[in-house]
């Protein structure tokens, strides 16, 4: 049964407010202006921020939020999540061992701690169970559950066996039909799934260009979808008004992603000066989770992950950190992405350190999570910014993150829409 497409205003559920609510900032981080103001005072209306002044007197009996003694900034976004899924072990076969059901509750514990991590908004690009992820973003919307506002992909369109399938496991046994809803043979059947992807209320469209680091058979320099494939992936999201990213690793294929339209690269793990001169040239983004490979490294060693994923992450995680460096020097968009769910969900800000360590000031690390990030989404008027007439999503915390930005790991305060949630 076909699920109705939302109208895209009902992906930002607000809280009505019957008189106005004040937010008082000790300290208040402008990556729009790439700015701190001290002592202000947030206005907010319906769940939305109507003005931003100095601090100062308040109507008698205004209802105030004083967050004084903190730096307050705008809700941080991941553009890479998968939070309607279980995360990553050592089992390969471990997707198999949980009904659609079960990846339903897993996705709503996963979505509330990183709403309560102050990632206010996420770019869900993909679960192995079809639609978990448009699921949980409606359940959110709804009310339902509390969790971020979320843009999801429904599914991963793949090669069969490739780097967005369930592989590793006996080759007798049969995979759910659910978790091959994107799995695509030529350019014909790439359009035909696409198209039933947007019927079936995703947001945007996530290809696996290339092989990937942990799914067993597939390498993350090898092309996996041709370039007629992919052209036909964003032929059909612009007609839809929507958009397309990439999981490429290999070189080859993040230049024939970029070739062939993409807006985003995932990974980008073996980015070369070619690729990196073409995204800039195309304005296209690069969403590179440059902690992970730290935990794949110590976790998966300890806990006796495959050995081909670890080889495959010991080859690609200084390279893509030598990319980053470059990459950040070029002036590419960068996004902040993480790809939660390798690691656990509530932790991504850790990223943010390494982002610092590997070439970026601490705002231009706020800025890929905020304002650079929105733009990717298309959401710069509603979120990734506290200016008038965006939604009341930001968080407090201690201390400068301008000085140490890993005091974003350790959020105090969460506000969603005007409510605040932690």
């Amino acid at each position: 049964m076909l699920r109705h497409l939302i109208p895209v205003f009902a992906f930002f559920p607000t809280v009505a407010h019957a008189e106005p609510l004040y937010v008082r900032a000790g300290r208040l981080i402008d990556p729009e202006a790439g700015q701190v103001l001290s002592a202000q005072v947030l206005q907010i209306e319906d769940g939305r921020v109507v003005a931003v002044r100095a601090d100062g007197a308040l109507p008698a009996g205004a209802k105030v939020v004083d967050w004084s003694a903190f730096t307050v900034l705008p809700g941080l976004i991941d553009c890479h999540v998968h939070l309607a899924d279980v995360e990553q072990s050592n089992n390969v076969a471990e997707p198999l061992l949980h009904s659609a059901m079960e990846i339903g509750f897993i996705g709503a514990r996963n979505a509330k701690k990183t709403l309560m991590a102050g990632f206010t908004s996420v770019h869900d690009v993909g679960s192995f169970r079809a639609y978990a992820d448009v699921e949980l973003r409606n359940a959110i919307n709804r009310g339902d559950v509390p969790g971020p506002r979320v843009s999801a992909v429904g599914a991963y369109v793949t090669i069969p066996g490739g780097g967005g399938e369930v592989t590793g496991f006996s080759p007798d046994v049969s995979v759910p039909g659910d978790m091959r809803a994107g799995v695509v043979t030529d350019t014909a059947d790439v359009t035909r799934k696409v198209n039933a992807l947007f019927q079936n209320g995703v947001d945007s469209i996530k290809l696996i260009a290339t092989g990937a680091v942990l799914a067993q058979g597939t390498e993350p320099g090898q092309i996996e979808l041709s370039g007629e494939m992919m052209k036909a992936a964003v032929d059909v999201a612009r007609q839809r008004g929507s958009w397309v990213t990439a999981h490429a690793h290999g070189a080859a294929g993040i230049r024939l992603a970029l070739q062939s339209g993409v807006k985003a690269i995932e990974h980008a793990s073996l980015i070369d000066d070619e690729g990196i001169a073409l995204a800039k040239a195309k304005g296209a983004w690069l969403d590179m989770d440059i902690y992970n490979g730290d935990f794949i490294a110590e976790v998966g060693k300890r806990d006796g992950w495959p050995a081909d994923m670890l080889r495959k992450n010991d080859e690609t995680t200084e390279a893509q950190r030598a990319g980053f460096r470059k990459a950040v020097r070029a002036g590419v968009k960068l996004s902040y992405g993480t790809d939660a769910g390798v690691f656990p969900h509530g932790l991504n800000a850790r990223q943010f350190r390494y982002m610092v360590r590997f070439g970026m000031t601490p705002m231009q690390a706020i800025q890929s999570a905020t304002t650079v990030a929105a733009e990717l989404l298309g959401w710069s008027k509603d979120v990734g910014a506290v200016s008038p007439g965006h939604y009341a999503d930001m968080i407090a915390v201690e201390g400068d993150p301008l000085s140490d930005v890993t005091v974003l790991e350790r959020v105090v305060h969460v506000m969603k829409g005007g409510e605040v949630v932690k």
